[in-house]
């Protein structure tokens, strides 16, 4: 039962219970739990003593004015030292999986006067870019594959393809249109968490809908 849960939760040391959009927390027992004896008012003081506790050193219980963190707002989240920070972190994640002939990196001076295509669902769409557990994501300050290559000195050509990452919908004509007299064609191909996220995972490791054969319509 709820409530037996509730008393082997606390007595097991939890003091936390992720239940967002639960209909019947297990903590939601516990004034029950403690009428009835199984867990001791003394259990229940220690178990909520260190989320006040670190709640306290986070400032939630001073004025504003006394925290440092309520005046910071965008003009220091999208400083320069920021921004600069996040690019050298992502540049430091990437993961190189192959590297034919010498593909990459990318350079300026050789693409001057070429085209190049991105193409995807993934190429141009904010939304789709972040993961399970980040904050909402505001378009104005996010370069997008597309918006990156753009800053080249390359005639950019653009196509989704697909409208979302399930890609149930597809457009081989617009694809082609876009890739057919390019000279570099980057593909970006993936999931999201419109495909898989926590408590959603995915039967198989294939591609969502057609994106393999978008991939395939672009490198055949």
């Amino acid at each position: 039962s709820l409530l037996a849960q509730t008393a082997a939760s606390l007595n097991a040391g939890c003091n936390l219970e992720l239940s967002y959009g639960l209909r019947s927390n297990v903590f939601t027992h516990i004034p029950k739990a403690l009428a009835m004896g199984n867990i001791t008012l003394q259990m229940l003081r220690d178990r909520v003593r260190p989320l006040f506790y670190t709640r306290m050193r986070l400032g939630e219980f001073d004025p504003p004015g006394m925290n440092p963190y309520s005046s910071l707002d965008l003009s220091a989240v999208q400083s320069p030292e920021h921004r600069n920070l996040s690019l050298e972190a992502a540049v430091k994640s990437f993961v190189l999986l192959k590297n034919a002939r010498g593909t990459l990196p990318l350079r300026a001076q050789d693409l001057l006067g070429k085209s190049l295509a991105v193409v995807g669902p993934f190429a141009d769409n904010p939304r789709v870019l972040f993961g399970d557990y980040a904050p909402v994501p505001e378009p104005q300050y996010i370069y997008t594959p597309r918006r990156g290559l753009e800053t080249l000195p390359a005639n950019v050509t653009f196509a989704a393809g697909c409208r979302e990452p399930r890609c149930h919908w597809y457009s081989r004509a617009e694809v082609v249109s876009a890739t057919g007299a390019a000279d570099v064609v980057v593909v970006c191909l993936g999931t999201g968490i419109d495909v898989e996220t926590e408590a959603k995972d995915r039967s198989d490791l294939s591609l969502p809908g057609h994106q393999l054969d978008l991939l395939q319509d672009v490198v055949l």
